[in-house]
């Protein structure tokens, strides 16, 4: 929900609004957790997660809450940074509020002052404090975890750039929430790293992990069956064949036996990992039960004597004779096995490695952190020559990889759009930056810009949008303040195509994630591209209305796209959108200002998805979100047309690699009680696919198409029956056909692939045509 927070559309009624129903079921899913979960740490973070949504639900039935608002605290204004849990909803607190953490009562120690955040606050504004934040500006040896701790360090810097109305305007404006809310930056030992230094995990988070990780109880207890409870059997086995002859017992055979039986007792106290040796079935329990009778003078009973014959000539035929060549090599080869290094002690051994790191930043060498062990590290820590970090341990260490985004999505640290999405603000943080003159202003709005990022999304309706970070006002304060190249959108645009062809390149088959789709919306507003960028609608809150950028990024489409391929397979009037788009923006230039709405986009794509008689139903909206994604091709036309991406690996190289996600989701079909969710997503990378195809040149598309129905006969049975209608139609395009009102043809055996139905999908039948 919070991906989808961007875009809320407007209820038909004033009276709709945010159901507590949703946020009682996650207080008491959260409750249960807190209660029953086998892990400590997980019941603590759920009992943490139950008390916000106790403060939700209590400002709800309050009214200091309104949900669905973009001041959803009755007591803050937007500009403040709300808590916000799963859903967008809003907890009534604020981020930047709570008690005051450590480095705030060291200030106030410092300063002399009492630790209340007014004080500080006071006191940030007396010579002494500005001095310090002065000497914070000019290091850079800060970080903004919350914007609003960017606030009093602005306030320094506009004092020292001799603006004093606009600091005090400033100071007015945040003043009312000292006694609440930081307002000061945290110190650091070091500047923030650059764009070129990301990184998705700190080396303090690998080192927590690599911490964690203790003896594996199932390996350890192996261990310990093969360094002493193997040999100890193997002894008791020698024992007894030595007494199995036609003569008595050699001499000391019973002073052995004893001795063998008092050791058992002590290697049973201390070794308690392996517990098979306790099994009176097992037949090391039978050689010591039946050495147990011989040693007490008793005869052994004839069960327990066929059990015995039976429990040796088992081992024997399993182990060899003790101290035969095959049983040797059977013992070296369980001492080599058991003399292995424990994935816990080599972890261990990584963690010292990179104990002298900064925990809050990246790793950026792995490779020597995860490097065989060296002669002086076994000498001390035990640990043999060579020992090699196990996959689980590097993977650790590999995914704290501190390097330029491409790196890390080329070595797999980035393994989705959505985890892109995560890393991109920093990357967007330094290019919004670059519009500053002052150095220390583009450091301080950097952090501000990455700290803004980090806000969670609220849970919006009536076309609200989210707070900007234009309406911060220390943001504002020093919008003035801009280099003789602010205009200059180059680096913008630059940044726009390098992210763009980047997660089309890396992601061709995935929907661009909301997160993702609001940088590269900032990026175009910087760039002055005049590219909308729309968001993923979210269909059980939809109410069937679109924001007017949904039909320009559909006149993009249609310069790009009118009589490709994907128009044609979609049945798509490309120059009726572009005349809709056109009306649309005459009537706001007549109008002198905007519309809210499109309601012409909306009543289109109802149309297409025939559910314009229909009632409201997820279903019903998902059928009309997926229209409008298929006719703004969901921002793929808007990069390819104004961002003006060309993937290095060829369009044709990313509908391939787009055909082969389809097939891998629809693996996933067979057998799976909920299969629609894996639907969408196998019909969403099959627009993408249609999408990169119609970018192709002719020969270079009919190549790729041969190749995709060479691909989909070879592959297995289910998923090769599911194929067959959906390329069935996609040749019938190609090769100039269409498809009927119903998206089928040739009696049902050529169909058109879309991912949502209000009736039961044709990839769920039993059974297909043909």
């Amino acid at each position: 929900m919070n991906a989808h927070a961007d875009q809320q559309l407007p209820h038909p009624s004033p009276s709709v609004s945010a159901s507590p129903s949703y946020a009682a079921d996650r207080l008491a899913r959260a409750l249960r957790t807190s209660l029953t979960h086998e892990d400590a740490a997980t019941r603590e973070r759920a009992g943490a997660r139950a008390c916000q949504w106790r403060d939700v639900l209590s400002g709800m039935a309050g009214g200091t809450l309104s949900i669905g608002s973009r001041t959803p605290v009755a007591a803050l204004p937007a500009w403040v940074t709300p808590e916000v849990v799963t859903g967008g909803f809003a907890t009534g607190s604020a981020a930047a509020g709570g008690p005051l953490l450590p480095h705030e009562k060291e200030t106030a120690r410092r300063a002399g002052v009492p630790a209340t955040r007014s004080d500080l606050f006071a006191h940030h504004l007396t010579e002494d404090g500005l001095r310090d934040l002065w000497s914070l500006l000019d290091s850079g040896h800060y970080e903004v975890h919350a914007p609003e701790e960017a606030a009093l360090a602005t306030v320094a810097w506009l004092v020292r750039a001799g603006r004093f109305d606009s600091a005090a305007e400033l100071v007015a404006e945040i003043g009312p929430f000292a006694d609440r809310l930081r307002f000061a930056p945290r110190p650091a030992d070091r500047p923030a790293p650059g764009a070129d230094c990301m990184h998705r995990r700190t080396a303090g988070e690998a080192a927590a992990t690599l911490a964690r990780r203790g003896p594996h109880p199932q390996v350890e207890a192996q261990r310990e069956a093969l360094s002493v409870w193997r040999p100890f059997e193997d002894e008791l086995l020698a024992h007894r064949l030595a007494a199995a002859g036609p003569d008595a017992p050699p001499p000391g055979w019973r002073a052995e036996g004893a001795a063998l039986l008092s050791r058992y007792t002590a290697l049973a106290a201390t070794h308690t990992r392996c517990t098979k040796h306790r099994d009176p079935k097992s037949n090391a329990a039978i050689l010591r039960r039946a050495l147990r009778e011989e040693l007490a003078g008793r005869a052994l009973a004839p069960r327990l004597a066929g059990l015995l014959r039976v429990a040796v000539s088992s081992m024997v035929a399993k182990r060899g004779v003790p101290g035969s060549p095959g049983h040797a090599r059977l013992r070296r080869a369980r001492a080599e096995h058991a003399a292995l290094p424990s994935h816990h002690a080599l972890a261990a051994l990584v963690l010292r490695r990179i104990a002298p790191l900064d925990g809050e930043r990246g790793i950026p060498d792995p490779e020597a952190a995860v490097a065989p062990v060296s002669e002086r590290e076994a000498a001390e820590t035990g640990l043999p020559v060579g020992a090699v970090v196990p996959p689980a341990v590097a993977a650790t260490v590999r995914g704290a990889l501190s390097a330029p985004l491409e790196v890390l999505v080329e070595r797999g640290v980035v393994p989705s759009a959505e985890v892109l999405a995560s890393l991109v603000p920093q990357l967007v943080a330094t290019v919004t930056a670059e519009r500053y003159a002052d150095g220390p202003l583009r450091t301080l709005m950097a952090a501000t810009y990455r700290a803004f990022r980090r806000r969670r999304s609220l849970l919006l309706l009536d076309l609200q949008s989210q707070v900007r970070i234009g309406e911060l006002p220390w943001v504002r304060a020093v919008s003035g303040h801009l280099g003789d190249g602010a205009a200059d959108g180059e680096p913008a645009r630059e940044a726009l195509r390098r992210l763009g062809e980047l997660a089309v390149c890396a992601f061709p088959a995935t929907v661009l994630p909301n997160p993702l789709v609001r940088e590269l919306g900032e990026l175009a507003r910087r760039a002055e591209l005049g590219a909308p960028f729309v968001e993923e609608l979210a269909a059980d809150i939809f109410m069937g209305t679109f924001s007017p950028k949904f039909l320009v990024a559909a006149r993009i489409a249609a310069d790009l796209l009118e009589g490709s391929l994907y128009a044609r397979y979609y049945g798509i009037d490309y120059a009726a959108v572009r005349r809709m788009a056109i009306a649309q923006a005459t009537d706001g230039a007549l109008r002198g200002h905007p519309a809210r709405t499109a309601p012409e986009f909306a009543a289109l794509c109802a149309r297409r998805a025939g559910t314009a008689t229909q009632g409201w139903s997820t279903a019903a909206n998902g059928t009309v979100i997926e229209q409008a994604q298929i006719l703004t091709t969901h921002n793929l036309a808007t990069l390819a047309a104004r961002a003006r991406i060309a993937p290095p690996p060829g369009w044709a190289r990313l509908a391939r690699d787009c055909f082969e996600a389809v097939c891998r989701l629809l693996a996933r079909v067979e057998g799976n009680p909920r299969p629609m969710p894996t639907i969408k997503d196998a019909a969403y990378a099959w627009r993408q696919m249609l999408f990169h195809l119609s970018l192709c040149e002719a020969a270079e598309r009919e190549a790729a198409l041969a190749w995709m129905e060479a691909e989909g006969a070879r592959r297995s049975g289910h998923v090769r029956t599911l194929l067959a209608p959906a390329l069935a139609g996609l040749r019938l395009v190609a090769d100039g056909g269409s498809f009927g009102a119903d998206g089928t043809a040739d009696g049902g055996r050529a169909r058109r692939l879309l991912g949502w139905s209000t009736a039961r999908h044709w990839m769920r039948g039993s059974r297909l045509p043909g």
